[in-house]
């Protein structure tokens, strides 16, 4: 480390300061009586006081002081292994759990003389450190390198060595993934290439949701490898009842057989089903021969219905998003060729109306006379003073000036309902709606779920809002163009599921029938086994309002009667319980809490439902192992290879330590020891004239 003095100005103005503190000195003790100090005190204090009033006219300067310092990093390589079960399906599965790892750490422990060896293992999710259970249900290796380049970016990093079979279950494109990389990837090839004898379920298309009293299919989709001549029978079991059952004869050594289910649904709840292959002799696993399904039986579809008076992308979305939950049916229709009864509905979406060119008055009349939850889109077609007039809960007056660029802020207060996840993560980056420009009036009663940023500057103007009477709910979206929400979802994450999911919550909200209970517990009926169970809670006083001040406990009791007890969290004016995950199987869960001396209690069930993904696929995928590391300057090694490996990395020789100059500037005014000099010259000067009997 380093240290030089660095100032503002030309460094030779240090003479005027040495000057000024001269001068200063010599016009106080120059005119000093020959007797009053002695001659060598006197030249004490003209020291004294010249050596305080130059340091504070160097001050004056703006000195800084450098400090240098260089560090170095040695090259970084990355050692991530697969912990799924697709890893210990096949015969070498006992060579990967015990004589691989010992290897693997071994090729670790040699790197560490030269390289940073930092080790992670992925699966359905990326932890830092090697697990070595393989119980991954699924592989994101492309997971694993967004995780390296989020935590990673710009530090030395020279190579990834990634151990795994290639087989990829989720997530995107490992190629694509790691497109962009550029450090060398090395790869070590598991698993077994060669095709095993294997007779599996491979998918099962069924709708989650049928109708009590109706007939409902399922289609088996039955793949057979090398199986050629044998005979298995499937099985379907509802509870421990057996509701079918048929012979399948295999004729050759691959083959795919589908086999056609038609269901009952005679009793409303969560319907479990297992599906079951009797295995054939000598299968490689028996553990994709069996899969479960859970079927909601429902006494009816929610009917929602989209009005407008043109066509308009923003529809094409929300009914893209409505139609993706299976209990809604979604109709659109223009508002002058509608002539039902909207009573039949659960929730009427109006698109800009009333309109400019359709006020839609006795449509309005109806909905206003009715207990019918009405979501408003507004956009540059709403006629605002018609709108106005319905009192939906905000106003706008109506100006000439051009409409606003909104963008969505989210409201942490935000209490009638827990948005996703992923649209919080998301949201901050999508583009803004066309809103009206005014001074958005609202009333007391209106939730506001995101606000308005225009530019630069976040407002309390709401972007979307939620409002209740006594009779009816309704909510607003104040601006045009959400569909460019579901195309820059897409874009950014290959999928629409936070857009999807924020419409889900909305209708969900207006559509679901009111409850006057006090005290509710909110929860889906599905989980997968490497998913978290998340639950909502809300409590009411006896002026229904949302409060949270006492506790809430929950318990939830798996099949065999295990208990695992819960508190629930604030969140906002509500309550929220992230109770982790479970393994598979039927739970059921009992809340309750107390206020002004009453007891609450809410009960529900749910189920968590297996994932077996890793099983479908048992053919290890070397190519793309290949490929990954042959794009990246790397090789793709044997697991009896990694002395060769480890002589590959060490030969390397752009694989180098780096060093960096740090280079830190501090003002010297604001340094403690410059104040506490300044002050020791000033008070020694003070007390030698005191104790010399001077002024």
């Amino acid at each position: 480390m380093a240290f030089s003095l660095v100032t503002a100005y030309p460094f030779w103005f240090i003479i005027f300061c040495i000057a000024t503190g001269a001068l200063y000195a010599w016009i106080l003790y120059k005119w000093k009586p020959n007797d009053e100090y002695k001659r060598q005190v006197n030249w004490l204090l003209f020291i004294l006081r010249m050596s305080a009033v130059t340091l504070i006219a160097f001050l004056l300067l703006s000195p800084l002081i450098k400090t240098t310092r260089n560090r170095t990093e040695k090259p970084m390589v990355i050692l991530a292994m697969d912990n799924t079960g697709s890893m210990v399906v096949g015969k070498d599965s006992a060579l990967i759990r015990k004589d691989f790892m010992s290897e693997y750490q071994k090729l670790a422990d040699d790197l560490s003389a030269k390289f940073d060896v930092v080790k992670y293992t992925f699966g359905d999710k990326v932890v830092a450190g090697w697990q070595s259970d393989f119980n991954g249900k699924q592989t994101d290796m492309g997971g694993l390198f967004s995780e390296v380049a989020t935590r990673y970016t710009n530090r030395n990093l020279a190579a990834m060595v990634i151990a795994g079979d290639g087989i990829t279950t989720r997530g995107t494109d490992p190629i694509f993934a790691a497109e962009k990389e550029k450090y060398s990837i090395y790869t070590v090839a598991l698993g077994d290439t060669n095709q095993q004898k294997d007779l599996l379920i491979a998918r099962i298309n069924y709708n989650r949701i049928a109708y009590l009293g109706n007939s409902f299919p399922l289609e088996v989709i039955i793949m057979a490898h090398k199986c050629s001549g044998q005979q298995s029978r499937l099985t379907v079991f509802s509870g421990e009842e057996q509701v079918f059952s048929k012979e399948v004869f295999i004729g050759s050594d691959i083959q795919s057989l589908t086999v056609p289910i038609t269901l009952n649904a005679s009793k409303i709840g969560v319907q479990r089903f297992r599906i079951h292959l009797t295995p054939v002799i000598n299968e490689v696993t028996i553990s994709n021969n069996t899969r479960e399904v859970f079927i909601e039986v429902m006494d009816g579809r929610q009917k929602i219905l989209i009005l407008s008076s043109s066509p308009h992308p923003d529809i094409a979305a929300l009914t893209s998003a409505m139609e993706k939950n299976l209990n809604y049916t979604v109709e659109q229709q223009f508002v002058n060729e509608f002539n039902g009864n909207i009573e039949q509905y659960n929730l009427v979406v109006l698109h800009q109306l009333p309109s400019i060119s359709d006020a839609a008055s006795q449509l309005i009349t109806k909905l206003k006379g009715s207990s019918v939850p009405v979501l408003y889109l507004l956009g540059n077609q709403s006629n605002l003073q018609a709108f106005n007039a319905i009192q939906a809960g905000l106003m706008i007056p109506p100006s000439n000036t051009t409409p606003t660029s909104a963008f969505p802020i989210l409201n942490d207060e935000f209490s009638l309902f827990t948005a996703n996840r992923e649209i919080e993560d998301i949201i901050t980056e999508f583009p803004p709606l066309t809103s009206p420009f005014g001074q958005y009036k609202t009333s007391p009663s209106v939730h506001v779920l995101f606000y308005q940023k225009i530019g630069s500057i976040s407002t309390t103007l709401p972007l979307i809002a939620f409002n209740q009477t006594l009779d009816q709910k309704s909510a607003f979206v104040a601006g045009e163009g959400i569909w460019r929400w579901r195309l820059s979802n897409y874009l950014k994450t290959g999928n629409h599921e936070a857009f999807d999911g924020l419409i889900s919550k909305i209708v969900q909200y207006l559509a679901l029938k009111s409850d006057k209970s006090q005290f509710r517990v909110i929860l889906d009926n599905y989980f997968t086994e490497n998913e978290n169970v998340e639950i909502d809670a809300e409590l009411y006083n006896d002026s229904y309002e949302l409060i949270n001040e006492p506790n809430v406990a929950v318990t939830i009791v798996n099949k065999e009667g295990k208990q695992y007890p819960f508190t629930f969290s604030r969140s906002g004016k509500s309550y929220f319980l992230n109770a982790g995950s479970f393994p598979p199987g039927d739970y059921s869960l009992k809340a309750s809490t107390q206020f002004n001396g009453k007891t609450f209690e809410k009960s529900a069930s749910f189920v968590i439902t297996s994932i077996n993904e890793e099983l479908l696929n048992t053919v290890a995928d070397h190519t793309l192992m290949f490929n990954l590391a042959k794009q990246h300057q790397g090789e793709m090694y044997r697991p009896g290879d990694l002395s060769k490996l480890e002589q590959a990395l060490n030969s390397r020789e752009d694989f180098v330590t780096v060093s960096y100059t740090q280079k830190k500037y501090t003002d010297l005014v604001n340094m403690f020891w410059v104040f506490f000099l300044i002050t020791a010259l000033i008070s020694s000067e003070w007390f030698i004239r005191k104790y010399m009997g001077g002024y």
